[in-house]
């Protein structure tokens, strides 16, 4: 949808598909850093999403036997950017915004419950096959943005691989309306908190707070979502006696993956369909946005501008790739594994060095500039011309 909105508002005309029939309510992601917050403003929908969502400019790391490790404040970058912070607000909500942005666009036509059968790239862009309410019909493109998740249609029609792994557990999200720092005060908006046998992910949106846990690989879905073990593990927590009312719980499987190629001809990978990454970070929706909005920037500039089509295909591949190999996968592997390290000595030095880079200034805005990617985005741009670009480093 974001793809969809940068190309209509370029003035050229889109059909979005989408195999759900609606536009769906997931609550997973809900974190959005100053690079996109900016890059959405290009779309108009900055202000709106401000307005529904919560500002945090800092965010902790802590450890589950000693507290509070370390706090990082977004609000050194102010000299940078006019967002420094993180603005919470779990992705449906800019979906819905997005959806009821393209139903008022004539450039755009949604077409929901509908099926990719096939792809073929012609000289002339690409061939989709596609079933849907209307029937089985072939779709004419020039161009083909494939945001189409982790299982992508798109990917497989063109035989791309994706190489990487699946970590043996999986992750919990369970959302709760108590209000957790008024259990420990202490706690930030955003929390990492590191333990060798059950690590945390905290964090506050503004309909209520999310704790992140891993599942054994052994424990079922079913077993991992019973209510008596999630208010166990709730209650360790934060002891409430009371007892947690569950507002939403997911289960879900966590990948380190990327795609040998993020464009074949006319045809581009955006998002989880070209790049999938455990969520301890923050970035995998922020990247795939940065992903959406470059290629859409470069196909406008093909259109109106004449420019030279495969070199900046050609860019859109290698940079998007870098940028997910180097920062998106790089640093939420090495997050992950921060907080479920086993090794006493190695887990302690992890909470020096993070002690180090937050009473530092220069080394933490070095820190939270490359983890919010706002380093990628100003050492790449967004649908930067190939001709600005020094593609000499670029994987």
């Amino acid at each position: 949808m974001t793809a969809a909105a940068t190309l209509a508002g370029a003035g050229l005309p889109v059909v979005l598909l989408d195999l759900n029939t609606e536009p769906q309510p997931d609550w997973r992601a809900s974190t959005f850093h100053a690079a996109t917050l900016e890059m959405l403003e290009t779309i108009d929908i900055t202000e709106q999403m401000h307005a529904e969502g919560l500002v945090v400019p800092t965010y902790q790391f802590r450890d589950r036997r000693d507290g509070l490790i370390a706090e990082f404040d977004f609000r050194l970058l102010s000299d940078e950017t006019r967002y420094p912070y993180r603005l919470q607000l779990n992705q449906q909500h800019l979906v819905r915004m997005l959806f009821e942005r393209l139903q008022r666009d004539d450039h755009v036509q949604v077409r929901f419950g509908t099926r990719l059968d096939g792809l073929q790239v012609t000289p002339d862009g690409a061939t989709l096959r596609v079933s849907g309410p209307d029937g089985d019909a072939d779709l004419l493109a020039s161009y083909v943005i494939g945001a189409d998740g982790p299982r992508s249609a798109v990917r497989n029609a063109l035989g791309v691989g994706f190489e990487g792994f699946t970590y043996p557990e999986r992750f919990a999200i369970t959302s709760t309306s108590v209000d957790l720092q008024e259990l420990l005060p202490d706690l930030g908006h955003v929390n990492y908190v590191a333990d060798p046998q059950e690590w945390l992910f905290i964090l506050r949106t503004p309909e209520s707070w999310r704790v992140v846990w891993p599942v054994p690989g052994d424990l079922s879905p079913e077993e991992a979502s019973d209510p008596g073990r999630l208010q166990r593990q709730l209650q360790q927590v934060a002891p409430y006696r009371a007892g947690y009312p569950i507002v939403n719980h997911q289960v879900y499987n966590v990948h380190q993956r990327v795609a040998d190629s993020f464009r074949i001809g006319p045809v581009l990978l955006a998002g989880d369909a070209a790049h999938i990454n455990s969520p301890i970070g923050g970035v995998g929706l922020n990247s795939g946005i940065h992903d959406a909005m470059d290629g859409a920037v470069r196909i406008a500039r093909i259109v109106h501008e004449d420019a030279d089509a495969d070199a900046e295909l050609v860019a859109y591949d290698r940079i998007r790739r870098t940028v997910a190999v180097e920062y998106v996968q790089a640093d939420t592997q090495r997050n992950t594994d921060r907080l479920r390290e086993t090794d006493d000595v190695v887990r302690r030095q992890h909470h020096e060095d993070m002690r180090a880079i937050a009473a530092d200034p220069l080394r933490a805005r070095a820190y939270i500039r490359r983890v919010s990617l706002l380093e990628s985005v100003r050492r790449f741009g967004i649908g930067r011309p190939p001709t600005e670009i020094d593609l000499g480093g670029v994987a």
